[in-house]
């Protein structure tokens, strides 16, 4: 479980293609931090670490997190968000994260309004998920405030320290993030189907 407060980045040294698997290499300060089996989202992909040598780490993608997030689209030298795993004395200052990307969507815009900047993101209207205006979504690991959601869009209000801090500062209109919905909005979602399944079959 992860709360979408960035604190760090890796950086992605060695990509190699294994069968239907992607091995990635990353260094990063907290390296030595971590241990194998460790689960750190990375651009809010939830990974295991496989290896660790010296202050880099390898963690291995199959081809559903290929296939569902943007680690594909990753490249030598790209700073990636991580989070570690929450620990349960811990403070939860963002929402609950899991980890488990249910999408990508593509950056529409980018405004720069003097303070802030409000990014833009579409998305393919797949997963029936909800959004709320005001309520919580996961983009690239960072816990984030939904503002006018539509049924295939919404945007996101960037305050200076998260620019800086997160991959949002490297975001250009085209680039792929990774998102995922707020867990309450899809276990509403899942129950609103069970019932009305269920009613279908009283009637």
């Amino acid at each position: 479980m992860f709360t979408g407060i960035i604190k760090n980045f890796s950086e992605v040294t060695d990509i190699q293609h294994n069968g239907s698997n992607l091995d990635l290499w990353l260094r990063s300060e907290i390296t030595s931090e971590l241990s194998i089996d460790q689960s750190v989202a990375h651009n809010g992909i939830c990974l295991t670490v496989v290896a660790i040598q010296e202050d880099q780490y390898k963690v291995t993608a199959i081809s559903e997190t290929i296939q569902r997030t943007n680690i594909g689209d990753w490249k030598l030298g790209e700073n990636i968000n991580i989070e570690l795993a929450m620990a349960a004395n811990h403070r939860f200052d963002g929402h609950m994260v899991q980890g488990h990307i249910d999408q990508t969507a593509t950056c529409q815009s980018i405004i720069d309004q003097n303070g802030s900047w409000l990014f833009t993101f579409h998305f393919e209207n797949q997963t029936k998920q909800i959004l709320v205006d005001k309520g919580s979504i996961c983009v690239n690991g960072v816990s984030l405030t939904v503002v006018k959601p539509l049924k295939d869009e919404f945007s996101v209000a960037i305050i200076p320290y998260t620019f800086e801090n997160t991959n949002f500062k490297n975001l250009v209109v085209g680039s792929k993030v990774n998102i995922e919905f707020d867990i309450f909005g899809k276990y509403f979602m899942q129950y609103v189907a069970v019932y009305k399944s269920a009613m279908k079959d009283l009637l």
